[in-house]
């Protein structure tokens, strides 16, 4: 039986233990924390959050590999379009509806985006800079990143159009993303792989010497630290994260969009009242900032959106947190560059990286899970041809 050891215990390296023990391989995973999830830990509550929102898009690979497996479990059921008060932020006003031209450049596809050209540029020849300023605004909701105006064409018209799908592609699991991990685990340990959590790796010559190929599921600087190559990086997003519980109000909108500013504030509560105790609901906000800019900016952005949105929303807080999140959040990609520039999978000497800032396509979480599968095939297939090679 093959062997596979796997540093990480988060999605991205449960995905990979999965993978792995289906194809018959023996797997051990190191987890440095006492629990599993990684970024997809969700809190034990009274207020059961996620490190920052959380959406699983029913587009991706991803998707129906959980479905298969029956680990996607249960969905928040998404509100109905009575209570779904999606509410933008446009030219300084809550509106209902976006403007015209934003929803013209949502519609279109990515295929025909180009990579080396910035999406401010391209949307602004094609829909105007209105509707291009509030396009990249808007796109921060998957993307993180306090100006994707900056970034490649390419890579913000494909999250752009899939964050505005209609219907949405974005669903939520019931309880939270530790629900899902959870499950995750659970399959793994049902196939046999052995998981040992509060155990970090900081050395890859501290491993068994028959580990087998390695499968680093690290955040990436974590995995330029473990591997030694600081040349491993890769520009992500600066996001303040800021959670809120409030006395539940009548008239507080699902969801608030800034289209002047990458800004997005949620009531995750409106689908999955479970999230907070009764008679409370729970808000999520993510509001990226730039590299000069500090907590109390984005936390200043999102207490404008509130003011405007949730009425004598200060006194009705019950909890408050808030948090900087810093190359965390995913990859992003500056004009000329795709994600077969990123950081490779296959690192050579049998180590392979994954998640969700190294060279495998997706939106978000698809990242970190078809990086996992792709390590894992690579892996195999390496241990195949070795041994055939030593045979023949």
């Amino acid at each position: 039986m093959r062997k596979i050891t796997i540093v990480g215990g988060g999605f991205a390296g449960l995905t990979a233990a999965v993978t792995a023990a289906e194809a018959g391989a023996e797997v051990t995973l190191y987890e440095a924390h006492h629990t599993l999830g990684g970024r997809a830990r969700t809190a034990a509550g009274p207020y059961r959050t996620n490190e920052g929102p959380h959406a699983l898009y029913n587009g991706g690979p991803h998707w129906t590999w959980l479905k298969q497996r029956g680990l996607l479990g249960e969905l928040a059921p998404l509100p109905p379009l009575e209570a779904a008060t999606l509410r933008f932020h446009h030219r300084g006003a809550l509106r209902r509806i976006p403007p015209l031209g934003f929803l013209r450049q949502a519609l279109r596809g990515a295929d025909r985006a180009p990579v080396d050209v910035d999406f401010r540029t391209w949307a602004t020849r094609l829909a105007g800079p209105d509707a291009a300023r509030a396009a990249a605004a808007y796109s921060g909701v998957a993307l993180y990143h306090h100006d994707p105006g900056a970034l490649s064409a390419r890579f913000v018209q494909e999250r752009l159009h899939r964050a505005a799908a209609v219907p949405p592609e974005a669903h939520f699991i019931k309880g939270g993303w530790g629900r899902l991990i959870e499950r995750m685990a659970a399959r793994a340990r049902e196939l046999g792989v052995r998981i040992e959590t509060s155990s970090r790796v900081d050395a890859l010559d501290a491993l068994p010497l028959a580990h087998g190929p390695v499968i680093v599921a690290t955040a990436l600087p974590s995995a330029a630290r473990l591997l030694g190559d600081p040349s491993l990086t890769w520009e992500s997003g600066r996001t303040v994260l800021f959670d809120l519980a409030l006395r539940t109000r009548k008239g507080d909108p699902f969801a608030i969009s800034d289209l002047d500013a990458p800004g997005w504030v949620e009531r995750f509560t409106t689908q999955d009242p479970g999230l907070a105790p009764a008679g409370e609901q729970l808000i999520q906000a993510q509001l990226p900032i730039a590299p000069g800019e500090s907590k109390a900016d984005g936390v200043a952005h999102a207490e404008r959106l509130l003011d405007l949105g949730f009425r004598d929303w200060r006194d009705r807080t019950v909890w408050r947190r808030e948090a900087v999140s810093q190359g965390r959040t995913g990859a992003v990609d500056r004009p000329g560059t795709t994600w077969r520039d990123r950081p490779a999978i296959d690192q050579g000497g049998g180590i392979y990286l994954v998640g969700d800032q190294v060279a495998a396509p997706g939106v978000l979480a698809e990242v970190s899970f078809t990086s996992a599968v792709e390590a894992v095939s690579m892996a195999l297939r390496k241990e195949t041809l070795d041994l055939k090679s030593a045979r023949g």
